[in-house]
Protein backbone atom coordinates (compact mmCIF):
# COMPACT_ATOMS: atom_id res chain seq x y z
CA UNK A 1 0.00 0.00 0.00
CA UNK A 2 1.38 3.39 -0.91
CA UNK A 3 1.63 6.26 1.41
CA UNK A 4 -1.08 8.17 -0.54
CA UNK A 5 -3.50 5.22 -0.31
CA UNK A 6 -3.15 4.91 3.45
CA UNK A 7 -5.25 7.92 4.41
CA UNK A 8 -8.14 6.91 2.13
CA UNK A 9 -8.05 3.37 3.56
CA UNK A 10 -8.15 4.76 7.07
CA UNK A 11 -11.06 7.04 6.11
CA UNK A 12 -12.96 4.10 4.60
CA UNK A 13 -12.37 2.03 7.73
CA UNK A 14 -13.63 4.83 9.99
CA UNK A 15 -16.72 5.38 7.82
CA UNK A 16 -17.42 1.65 7.77
CA UNK A 17 -17.19 1.41 11.56
CA UNK A 18 -19.36 4.48 12.03
CA UNK A 19 -21.98 3.08 9.69
CA UNK A 20 -22.03 -0.24 11.53
CA UNK A 21 -22.37 1.55 14.87
CA UNK A 22 -25.22 3.68 13.54
CA UNK A 23 -27.20 0.60 12.56
CA UNK A 24 -26.97 -0.78 16.11
CA UNK A 25 -29.71 0.63 18.32
CA UNK A 26 -28.96 2.13 21.69
CA UNK A 27 -30.66 0.32 24.57
CA UNK A 28 -34.13 1.65 25.28
CA UNK A 29 -34.27 3.41 28.65
CA UNK A 30 -36.71 2.04 31.20
CA UNK A 31 -40.05 3.86 31.08
CA UNK A 32 -40.54 6.48 33.76
CA UNK A 33 -43.63 5.64 35.83
CA UNK A 34 -46.33 8.33 35.89
CA UNK A 35 -46.28 10.67 38.87
CA UNK A 36 -48.73 10.21 41.70
CA UNK A 37 -51.85 12.29 41.07
CA UNK A 38 -54.28 13.83 43.60
CA UNK A 39 -57.78 15.04 42.76
CA UNK A 40 -61.13 15.88 44.33
CA UNK A 41 -64.58 17.08 43.30
CA UNK A 42 -63.17 20.53 42.49
CA UNK A 43 -60.62 21.24 39.78
CA UNK A 44 -57.07 22.44 40.36
CA UNK A 45 -56.80 26.16 41.23
CA UNK A 46 -60.57 26.67 41.47
CA UNK A 47 -62.69 27.69 44.48
CA UNK A 48 -63.15 25.09 47.20
CA UNK A 49 -66.88 24.26 47.38
CA UNK A 50 -68.73 25.68 50.40
CA UNK A 51 -69.42 22.30 52.09
CA UNK A 52 -65.65 21.99 52.70
CA UNK A 53 -65.31 25.50 54.23
CA UNK A 54 -66.68 27.44 57.18
CA UNK A 55 -69.49 28.63 54.90
CA UNK A 56 -70.99 25.13 54.93
CA UNK A 57 -74.55 24.75 56.13
CA UNK A 58 -74.44 25.04 59.91
CA UNK A 59 -70.92 26.53 59.73
CA UNK A 60 -69.22 23.16 60.06
CA UNK A 61 -67.29 22.28 56.92
CA UNK A 62 -66.15 18.71 56.32
CA UNK A 63 -63.09 17.34 54.55
CA UNK A 64 -63.51 16.91 50.79
CA UNK A 65 -63.31 13.51 49.14
CA UNK A 66 -59.80 12.91 47.81
CA UNK A 67 -58.65 10.31 45.28
CA UNK A 68 -55.18 9.43 44.03
CA UNK A 69 -53.65 7.33 41.28
CA UNK A 70 -50.18 6.25 40.11
CA UNK A 71 -49.03 5.12 43.55
CA UNK A 72 -45.25 4.60 43.71
CA UNK A 73 -44.01 1.05 44.16
CA UNK A 74 -43.17 0.27 47.79
CA UNK A 75 -45.77 2.63 49.31
CA UNK A 76 -46.57 1.52 52.87
CA UNK A 77 -48.72 4.49 53.92
CA UNK A 78 -49.90 7.95 52.90
CA UNK A 79 -50.02 11.32 54.63
CA UNK A 80 -52.03 14.39 53.65
CA UNK A 81 -51.46 17.95 54.81
CA UNK A 82 -53.74 20.91 54.12
CA UNK A 83 -51.99 24.25 54.45
CA UNK A 84 -52.70 27.87 53.63
CA UNK A 85 -49.62 29.13 51.85
CA UNK A 86 -50.61 32.78 52.38
CA UNK A 87 -50.56 32.74 56.20
CA UNK A 88 -47.41 32.39 58.29
CA UNK A 89 -48.23 32.18 62.02
CA UNK A 90 -45.86 34.08 64.30
CA UNK A 91 -44.15 35.40 61.15
CA UNK A 92 -42.45 32.01 60.80
CA UNK A 93 -41.32 30.00 57.83
CA UNK A 94 -44.13 27.44 58.12
CA UNK A 95 -47.46 28.17 56.53
CA UNK A 96 -50.71 27.67 58.44
CA UNK A 97 -51.81 24.04 58.75
CA UNK A 98 -55.49 23.08 58.61
CA UNK A 99 -55.28 19.30 58.51
CA UNK A 100 -52.60 16.65 58.96
CA UNK A 101 -53.57 13.01 58.59
CA UNK A 102 -51.07 10.14 58.28
CA UNK A 103 -50.80 6.35 58.33
CA UNK A 104 -53.51 6.16 55.70
CA UNK A 105 -53.15 2.51 54.56
CA UNK A 106 -50.78 1.99 51.63
CA UNK A 107 -53.46 0.10 49.67
CA UNK A 108 -55.89 3.04 49.87
CA UNK A 109 -56.65 5.13 46.80
CA UNK A 110 -59.04 7.62 48.38
CA UNK A 111 -60.41 9.29 51.48
CA UNK A 112 -64.16 9.74 51.75
CA UNK A 113 -65.84 13.07 52.30
CA UNK A 114 -66.15 14.01 55.97
CA UNK A 115 -63.31 12.13 57.67
CA UNK A 116 -64.28 11.82 61.35
CA UNK A 117 -62.53 13.79 64.09
CA UNK A 118 -60.16 11.99 66.42
CA UNK A 119 -56.51 11.21 66.94
CA UNK A 120 -56.86 7.51 65.97
CA UNK A 121 -59.24 6.37 63.23
CA UNK A 122 -60.54 2.81 62.69
CA UNK A 123 -58.37 2.19 59.60
CA UNK A 124 -55.18 3.07 61.52
CA UNK A 125 -54.98 6.65 60.22
CA UNK A 126 -53.99 9.32 62.72
CA UNK A 127 -54.63 13.05 62.85
CA UNK A 128 -52.60 15.89 64.29
CA UNK A 129 -53.62 18.45 66.87
CA UNK A 130 -53.86 21.83 65.14
CA UNK A 131 -55.15 24.87 66.99
CA UNK A 132 -56.55 22.59 69.75
CA UNK A 133 -58.46 20.57 67.10
CA UNK A 134 -57.81 16.94 66.16
CA UNK A 135 -59.74 16.99 62.89
CA UNK A 136 -60.07 18.72 59.55
CA UNK A 137 -60.28 22.49 60.07
CA UNK A 138 -62.23 24.07 57.20
CA UNK A 139 -60.74 27.13 55.51
CA UNK A 140 -62.20 30.29 57.04
CA UNK A 141 -60.26 33.46 56.23
CA UNK A 142 -61.44 36.86 57.44
CA UNK A 143 -63.79 38.64 55.02
CA UNK A 144 -62.12 40.93 52.49
CA UNK A 145 -58.74 39.19 52.34
CA UNK A 146 -59.21 38.15 48.71
CA UNK A 147 -58.75 34.58 47.49
CA UNK A 148 -56.33 32.60 49.61
CA UNK A 149 -54.43 29.51 48.45
CA UNK A 150 -55.11 26.22 50.22
CA UNK A 151 -52.87 23.32 49.29
CA UNK A 152 -53.71 19.65 49.85
CA UNK A 153 -50.41 17.73 49.66
CA UNK A 154 -50.42 13.95 49.36
CA UNK A 155 -47.26 12.06 50.36
CA UNK A 156 -46.58 8.39 49.55
CA UNK A 157 -44.32 6.98 52.29
CA UNK A 158 -42.17 3.87 52.42
CA UNK A 159 -43.20 3.06 55.99
CA UNK A 160 -45.98 3.41 58.54
CA UNK A 161 -45.06 6.20 60.97
CA UNK A 162 -44.74 5.51 64.71
CA UNK A 163 -45.90 9.05 65.58
CA UNK A 164 -48.90 8.87 67.97
CA UNK A 165 -52.25 10.39 67.07
CA UNK A 166 -52.69 13.95 68.27
CA UNK A 167 -49.03 14.82 67.54
CA UNK A 168 -48.04 18.15 66.02
CA UNK A 169 -47.44 18.87 62.37
CA UNK A 170 -43.72 19.33 63.07
CA UNK A 171 -43.48 15.89 64.70
CA UNK A 172 -45.17 14.26 61.72
CA UNK A 173 -42.96 16.15 59.25
CA UNK A 174 -39.80 15.02 61.09
CA UNK A 175 -40.94 11.40 61.00
CA UNK A 176 -41.72 11.63 57.26
CA UNK A 177 -38.31 13.07 56.38
CA UNK A 178 -36.31 10.49 54.42
CA UNK A 179 -39.36 8.29 53.71
CA UNK A 180 -41.19 10.15 50.91
CA UNK A 181 -41.49 8.10 47.70
CA UNK A 182 -43.59 10.69 45.87
CA UNK A 183 -45.98 13.57 46.37
CA UNK A 184 -48.48 15.76 44.59
CA UNK A 185 -50.66 18.72 45.41
CA UNK A 186 -54.18 19.94 44.80
CA UNK A 187 -54.60 23.70 45.04
CA UNK A 188 -57.94 25.19 46.04
CA UNK A 189 -58.93 28.84 46.46
CA UNK A 190 -61.28 30.36 49.01
CA UNK A 191 -62.38 33.84 49.99
CA UNK A 192 -65.21 35.38 51.99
Amino acid sequence: MTRAALPSAVVALIIGCAGAAATQQAPTPAPVPPRIRLKSTFAEATPIPKPFTCLAEGGVGVSPPLQWTNVPKGTASFAIMLTNMDNHPAKGLDDEAFWVIWNIPGAATQLPQGVAAGAELPDGSRQATLNRTVAYRPPCPPPGTGPLHYVFTLYALDQVLTVPGGATRAEVARAMDGHILGSNILLGLFER
